[in-house]
């Protein structure tokens, strides 16, 4: 009996990628970003645990949804064929109770401690995790729908502390991480891409086909810009411009590693990804809390 429970757990675990924290890294960045800047550095410490905690659930919820999304795809490619449901270790009917149970967890973390304007954008998270996961089967921007769903924690932020609409700031903040995001998951759509062509899948790395690394160094260099002109409204400091050199440095390594678009190396550049944000995030503690 012990054994059968362990085993159950250990396939909802898989279903929602706790063994692989890296989109947890890459949501939890920009939120942390927009934290910081619409606090001047000091965050709330309640708002942000919630948060944290939030993207967590979320990212946890966005895993199992999408794997009841694709249950009759991942089969057919070969780096989700082993996925809970596909080997039948994982219902699909308990995918869809666990994405709205993480769900509901998250908005009601966020009714008893955030307030009723940041509710409204909550929902609009959550609209946004349910529907990007089929949105591959319609157009071939599936990551931008992506970039949206991992950006809008952004102006969240914003809202939970100022309890108003967003700013030009965080929108700008916002566009950065839709274009970064947008970015490093046509690199990992790379891995995918002779599979996804086989079976109909649309993705940005089908798109933009053998111009994709220009595309993707397009995206990173518009990137690298809005992050610039966030600096410069928010009067961040020079440490903020020195992490952004060297974010910089990651997107021209992560180059590097897709020029020949092996699998392995791709993953690498995708994973790399979770440095740029730390960096970014670093830069703007910096510009805070060590001013020059």
């Amino acid at each position: 009996m012990v054994s059968v429970f362990w085993s159950k757990l250990t396939a909802y675990a898989e279903l929602v990628r706790l063994h692989k924290p890296i989109g947890i890294y890459l949501l939890l960045w920009p939120t942390l970003w927009a934290l910081f800047i619409v606090s001047s550095g000091q965050p709330n410490t309640t708002i942000t645990l919630v948060f944290i905690i939030g993207v967590i659930l979320m990212r946890s919820a966005g895993c199992a949804i999408n794997d009841y999304a694709d249950r009759k795809f991942d089969g057919h490619v070969e780096r989700t064929k082993d996925r809970p449901i596909v080997a039948g270790r994982v219902t699909p009917t308990e995918a869809v109770w666990i994405f709205s149970g993480l769900s509901l967890i998250a908005f009601i973390l966020a009714y008893l401690t955030l307030n009723k304007l940041t509710l409204v954008y909550a929902l609009a998270a959550v609209l946004l995790a349910a529907s990007y996961p089929f949105t591959k089967r319609y157009h071939y921007l599936p990551q931008v729908h992506l970039g949206c769903a991992f950006a809008w924690a952004i102006p969240m932020a914003f809202v939970a502390h100022s309890d108003s609409h967003p700013p030009l700031l965080a929108w700008l903040l916002f566009a950065a991480t839709l274009v970064w995001t947008t970015a490093y998951d046509t690199i990992y759509g790379i891995i995918d891409r002779p599979d996804d062509v086989k079976i109909g899948v649309k993705s940005t790395a089908i798109l933009f086909a053998d111009a994709d690394r220009l595309v993707i160094a397009m995206l990173q260099l518009l990137c690298l810009c809005l992050l610039l002109t966030v600096g410069t409204l928010a009067e961040l400091q020079p440490a903020y411009y020195l992490s952004l050199m060297l974010a910089a440095g990651c997107f021209i390594y992560q180059q590097i590693l897709i020029r020949q678009h092996e699998s392995t190396a791709c993953l690498r550049a995708f994973c790399n990804n979770h440095y740029v944000g730390m960096l970014v995030l670093i830069g703007i503690i910096s510009s805070y809390w060590l001013p020059i």
